[in-house]
């Protein structure tokens, strides 16, 4: 295959059939690995402090996982029939070069989670360096053990695919063991399962539920937004796609679902035992009055946060940035890259309250990457059939070059479809258009995009 130099790394390759060895089992763990984490058990304990009972948080995280495992197993088959990564498959719809637009924001985003991760993890070392030396719980402690966290996920990185792989395949029971010890210790205290679940919702009226459950809804759909626009960079290690669609299937609605329910369990029974809802789960087991178990589950959340991190928030950036410039910018160099930026967007901020976390970060990037999946499951499976010419994705004069490498139809449609789902926050009447922002730009582009490239084909 003779390729331009400058579309083409190892890294961003297409995978030969003998290299895929992904099966059912790799994808299933994949997704308990990535869905038992901290964010999603604040994701859980957000709803509740937020107002809902414990079954309405729990239908809308399993409604909002079973909605976006569509665009996910969509999205994925490109992956697994040719074998090519997210920046790569996006060059069919929106160009060669043009490709750079929604890799980069899907980086950006990423970023972002790359570094609300660290600072869990950052946390999580300032709570054990509590138990252990109290002197050292100074406030310049908390960005020492932070900045030390993030070192750890660099030196992950630096080591490549394989070492993900494997950490995939071990971190996600020490996660499920923290929660389920801290789902023991709190309900115990408050009385059992009983007292927990009992509580009510605080909603006054249905028109209230309503108003806070279609963003959460929204919100619940963006938190997984990110991989089901990367997916590909998973499935094209796949071995079939029955096992990767199969494995996808089981792991992620139920991973989420259960470790949703110990997120919401534990916050209900933290408003039993303290009178209010502590929806972060370090804060929480710094309560522990146990030290030695306190610090053993605070060391396995450092471990599942480290997997998670590296699993869903670096592979797809590192390619991305890649993509910008493959001779120079390698997976490791993107990785970088993608660190540096997860400290510059100040995840502290991010994480200040549970609004800011789902009303303004899960629903608000959910609004950017609604619009390119749906200009590439319209390019893909409507306007293509499926059928890629993988050589012309890696030459910069081919079927995909469109104007000098760049599809402005695509781009177009792309604006269109984020303008009109961020359009609610500008005009008060319009907000159910951000309240919806992740559906409303997935079918404005989609829609868009396949009415500019009819007759294109």
């Amino acid at each position: 295959m003779e390729v331009d130099r400058s579309l083409y790394n190892e890294d961003l390759a297409a995978i030969p059939l003998e290299r895929r060895t992904w099966g059912l089992y790799n994808y299933a763990s994949l997704w308990i690995a990535m869905s038992v984490c901290i964010p999603t058990y604040m994701l859980a304990s957000g709803l509740i402090a937020g107002g809902m009972s414990w079954w309405q948080a729990i239908g809308t995280i399993l409604l909002g996982n079973l909605i976006v495992l569509i665009p996910m197993l969509l999205n994925a088959h490109a992956g697994t029939r040719y074998g090519i990564p997210f920046p790569v498959f996006v060059r069919a719809s929106f160009g060669v070069r043009g490709a750079n637009v929604p890799a980069v924001l899907r980086a950006l985003v990423a970023c972002g989670w790359f570094g609300i991760q660290t600072w869990i993890g950052g946390q999580a070392i300032y709570a054990m360096l509590g138990i252990l030396w109290p002197s050292a719980h100074t406030k310049a402690g908390l960005w020492v053990c932070f900045f030390a966290f993030w070192a750890l996920n660099i030196y992950v990185i630096w080591r490549g695919i394989e070492t993900i792989k494997f950490l995939e395949g071990v971190a996600a029971p020490f996660m499920l063991a923290v929660g389920l010890l801290l789902l023991w210790w709190v309900t115990s205290l408050a009385g059992g399962l009983g007292p927990v679940l009992s509580t009510p919702g605080k909603f006054q009226s249905t028109g209230d539920f309503v108003r806070f459950f279609i963003p959460s809804l929204t919100g619940m759909v963006g938190f997984w937004a990110t991989v089901a626009l990367n997916i590909p960079d998973f499935t094209r290690y796949a071995r079939s796609q029955r096992d990767q669609m199969w494995g996808q299937a089981l792991g992620l609605p139920a991973a989420m679902t259960l470790y949703s329910f110990i997120g919401v369990a534990v916050t209900s029974a933290s408003v039993v035992i303290f009178g209010k809802a502590i929806w972060d789960p370090v804060q929480l087991l710094e309560r522990f009055n146990r030290p030695f178990v306190a610090f053993v589950a605070l060391v396995a959340l450092l471990i599942a946060t480290l997997n998670t991190n590296v699993a869903a928030n670096v592979v797809s950036p590192s390619n991305d940035f890649s993509n910008l410039n493959p001779r120079r910018i390698s997976f490791r160099t993107g990785g970088l890259i993608t660190g540096v930026i997860g400290v510059l967007m100040m995840p502290w901020k991010l994480l200040g309250d549970f609004k800011a976390y789902i009303f303004g970060w899960l629903v608000g990037y959910s609004g950017l990457l609604g619009p390119i999946a749906g200009i590439m499951i319209s390019d893909y499976f409507v306007l293509r059939k499926r059928a890629l010419d993988v050589d012309a994705l890696y030459r910069s004069k081919g079927e995909y070059t469109y104007s000098h490498g760049v599809n402005w139809r695509a781009i177009a449609a792309l604006g269109a479809g984020i303008l009109v789902a961020l359009l609610g926050l500008i005009v008060p009447p319009l907000r159910w258009l951000y309240d919806y922002a992740w559906f409303v730009g997935f079918l404005v582009s989609g829609v868009v995009y396949l009415g500019l490239m009819r007759g294109t084909r």
